[in-house]
């Protein structure tokens, strides 16, 4: 499932899905640029570290998920996990396109753990330090977000844990753009990514991708 066409898919699941992104993460990668707004280079290195650890927490996420999903990734279970895999990528796209918002419930079932990882990310602000950064994106990985469990579930079909945190490091990686800008060029970045044609053409194509996750032919046939 991980060759180059599937990482790409994450990849680009990652870059269209960043006007969410923007609204969920936007404010801190901000504020963790502003904070040594002074210095030339540490903005850039302190948003490095604040990604990379966020990053590294949708790989952890993807490879436990992918060590439960590998046992079921055959067969009909396996089509059925692909299927509401590519359910809540439409969901997402939706919810992107601002047309359909009902897959905030599922972020609100995040909320049960990220209230305990929250004190720790608010006594880690004001960030000034890279240590400081890399733990801060660690813990602001597990921020409930309906791009992210999507893409999870998608990702957790891909039969080994390896290759589920290979596909959320691509899905990461497309977050990255959108997520340095933001730090950097936080409002004229803000605005274009959230001027609605953006939203919506984003959000179509993310539907696209989920129709295409969809495995009707096989799971149809597996009924006949």
């Amino acid at each position: 499932m991980t060759d180059p066409l599937v990482i790409s898919t994450a990849f680009i699941i990652g870059l269209l899905g960043s006007t969410h992104c923007i609204g969920m993460c936007g404010g801190i990668a901000a504020a963790v640029a502003i904070n040594t707004r002074s210095d030339g280079t540490r903005p850039i290195l302190l948003l490095a570290g604040y990604n990379i650890g966020r990053i590294s927490s949708y790989m952890l996420a993807g490879a436990l998920l992918g060590l439960i999903g590998s046992t079921v990734a055959t067969g009909t279970p396996g089509l059925i996990l692909r299927t509401f895999a590519g359910l809540l990528l439409i969901a997402m796209g939706l919810y992107v396109s601002q047309w359909w918002t009902g897959l905030i419930r599922l972020e609100k079932l995040g909320g049960h753990l990220w209230r305990h990882i929250q004190p720790l990310a608010s006594r880690l602000m004001p960030v000034k330090t890279l240590p400081q950064s890399l733990l801060l994106g660690m813990a602001w990985g597990w921020l409930p977000c309906g791009l992210v469990y999507s893409t999870l579930l998608w990702a957790s079909a891909a039969g080994s844990w390896q290759q589920s945190g290979l596909l959320m490091l691509g899905f990461g990686l497309g977050t990255l753009p959108a997520m340095l800008a933001t730090g950097l060029l936080a409002q004229q970045i803000r605005q274009f990514m959230q001027k609605r044609w953006t939203r919506r053409v984003a959000g179509l194509l993310l539907i696209a991708f989920g129709i295409y996750t969809l495995p009707l032919m096989g799971f149809f046939h597996t009924f006949h």
